[in-house]
C-alpha cells in the first residue's frame, strides 16, 4: 500500500536518456559549466548553485561514484522565481536523479550502509520541505490563488523523480532492511501522521470488495504497528477510522485487528490503556460472532486485567464495555467461556477496590451474569473460594518453613569458613543404539 501510494505520487517518471547513465560508474551528461565539490562560494545573484563533479576517476569504487551522485542530488534549487528556469545545473541534477533510479532498479549487489545512509539523507533534504504559496499566474506573484484552482508545485520537475527513486529504494531487494532500520528514529513528535491517515481513510473507503492482499498487508504491517508509539493519542482517531474502514469492507479482519491490539497493549501507561479500550469497543461493534469466538479467550484475559486495575478510570472504562448492546449480545451468547475468565477480577473488585464508582458498576455486571446463568455464577464463586483456600494454605506452609529455618539458624549459628565447593559428576557416555 505504501509502495502504491508513493508510486501514485511519483507518477510516470521520465525514462532516463543515454546521458543519464544507468551504470554505477557512468556519469550523467555534463553541463556546459561544471564545478568541483569545493569550488568556492555560490554567488546568490547566479541563477543556480554549483553542483559537484560526478565523473569517476580511475580506481573509484561503485560506492564512491554512487555517493557523489547522491551528493549532487542534495543541492536544492529555488523554483519560486523564473530566474534560472532553463539552468543547465537544474537539468544536470534531474539527469543524475534519473541515473540513480536506474542504478537502484538494476542493482544486483546489496547497497552498503554508507549508500543507504546517503539516500535517506537525500530523501529528507528534497522531500521534507515547506509548500510554496499558491499564486495566480500572471498576477506578478502578489495575489494568492483561489482554493479551488489547480496548483502545481514548480519543483515537481525534480520531486517527481525523487519520489520514483524513493519507490525503487523501498521496493529494491538490494536494500538490507536491518541496515535501513538504523536510520529510522522515533521521538514524541509525529507531525503529519494524523493528516496522512486522513488521506488514507478516504482512500480506504473507496477500496473495492474483496480487498486485495496488498491492502490487507498494509493493514497488518503499517496501520496496526502504529499503536506502538507512546504518542499514539496524537493520531488515534484517524487511525481508528482507517482500521474500522477495513473491517467494514471485510469483517473477517476484525480478528486480526483485535490480536494486533493485544500485541501492542500498554502495560504501564494508563491513559494509553483507556484509549485502547475505546478503540477496542469500536472494533467489537463491527465484529461478527465467528471472529469474536476465535479471539475471545485472550481478549477477555486482557479485559480481566483491566477490570482489576488500580487505576479507577481504566477499571471503569473496561466495565462500561457491558453497556454496549452489540458487545453485550456477544458476551451473553458466550458467557460459559467468558464468565470463568473474568469472575476473579469481578470478585476482587467487589471486595477490595477502593473506588466507589467501580464497586457500583462491578455489582451491576455481576448481576447481569447472575441473570444470565445463576448456576454458572455460583460455580465460579465456589471455584474462586477453593483457589483462595489453596493459596492461603500454600502461604501458611511457606511461612512455617521459613520459621523453622530461622529457628534452626538461631540454635546452630554458622562459624568459620562457610565457603563450599560443588563437585559435578559428568554423566556416562552412552553409545547410540540402532533400532
Amino acid at each position: 500500500m505504501w509502495k502504491g501510494f508513493i508510486g501514485k505520487l511519483s507518477g510516470k517518471a521520465p525514462k532516463s536518456g543515454g546521458g543519464g547513465g544507468g551504470g554505477w560508474g557512468s556519469p550523467p551528461s555534463k553541463s556546459p559549466t561544471s564545478y568541483g565539490a569545493n569550488g568556492g562560494q555560490w554567488d546568490p545573484m547566479r541563477s543556480s548553485p554549483p553542483l559537484p563533479v560526478v565523473a569517476g576517476a580511475e580506481g573509484d569504487t561503485r560506492e564512491d561514484v554512487f555517493l557523489r551522485k547522491v551528493t549532487v542530488c542534495c543541492v536544492l534549487f529555488d523554483f519560486s522565481t523564473d530566474r534560472g528556469r532553463d539552468s543547465p545545473e537544474r537539468e544536470r541534477k534531474r539527469q543524475v536523479l534519473m541515473s540513480l533510479v536506474d542504478c537502484v532498479g538494476a542493482a544486483e549487489e546489496p547497497l552498503t550502509e554508507a549508500m543507504i545512509s546517503a539516500c535517506v539523507g537525500m530523501f529528507a533534504i528534497n522531500l521534507f520541505r515547506v509548500f510554496p504559496p499558491k499564486v495566480r499566474p500572471g498576477a506578478g506573484g502578489a495575489a494568492e490563488a483561489d482554493e479551488d484552482d489547480p496548483f502545481f508545485d514548480p519543483s515537481w520537475y525534480h520531486l517527481q523523480v525523487v519520489y520514483e527513486l524513493l519507490l525503487r529504494f523501498v521496493m529494491s531487494p538490494v536494500v538490507d532492511v536491518k541496515v535501513a532500520r538504523k536510520f529510522v528514529s522515533e521521538d514524541d513528535h509525529h507531525n503529519g501522521i494524523a493528516e496522512l491517515l486522513e488521506v488514507f481513510g478516504s482512500v480506504i473507503s473507496g477500496f473495492a470488495k474483496p480487498l486485495k492482499e496488498e491492502h490487507k498487508l498494509f493493514l497488518c504491517k503499517a496501520l496496526i504497528p502504529l499503536h506502538k508509539p507512546k504518542a499514539v493519542g496524537m493520531y488515534l482517531p484517524q487511525l481508528t477510522y482507517c482500521i474500522t474502514q477495513f473491517i467494514d469492507k471485510e469483517p473477517k479482519l476484525s480478528g486480526t485487528v483485535i490480536r494486533g491490539l493485544l500485541k501492542y497493549w500498554p502495560v504501564t501507561n494508563s491513559q494509553k490503556e483507556m484509549m485502547f479500550l475505546g478503540e477496542l469497543e469500536e472494533v467489537l461493534e463491527l465484529t461478527e460472532m465467528p471472529e469474536f469466538q476465535k479471539c475471545m479467550v485472550p481478549l477477555f484475559r486482557r479485559v480481566a486485567h483491566c477490570l482489576h486495575s488500580s487505576h479507577f478510570q481504566v477499571a471503569e472504562r473496561a466495565l462500561y464495555l457491558w453497556n454496549n448492546e452489540h458487545l453485550f449480545n456477544l458476551i451473553s451468547r458466550n458467557h460459559q467461556v467468558i464468565l470463568p475468565i473474568i469472575y476473579p477480577a469481578l470478585e476482587r473488585n467487589a471486595r477490595l477496590h477502593w473506588n466507589q464508582s467501580v464497586l457500583n458498576v462491578t455489582m451491576n455486571v455481576r448481576k447481569m451474569f447472575f441473570d444470565m446463568d445463576q448456576k454458572l455464577l455460583l460455580a465460579c464463586q465456589k471455584k474462586f473460594q477453593e483457589e483462595e483456600e489453596k493459596q492461603a494454605e500454600s502461604e501458611e506452609r511457606r511461612r512455617l518453613i521459613w520459621e523453622h529455618l530461622e529457628r534452626n539458624a538461631a540454635f546452630h549459628p554458622v562459624t568459620g569458613d562457610i565457603s563450599f565447593s560443588v563437585v559435578t559428576k559428568s554423566a556416562p557416555l552412552v553409545a547410540p543404539t540402532m533400532t
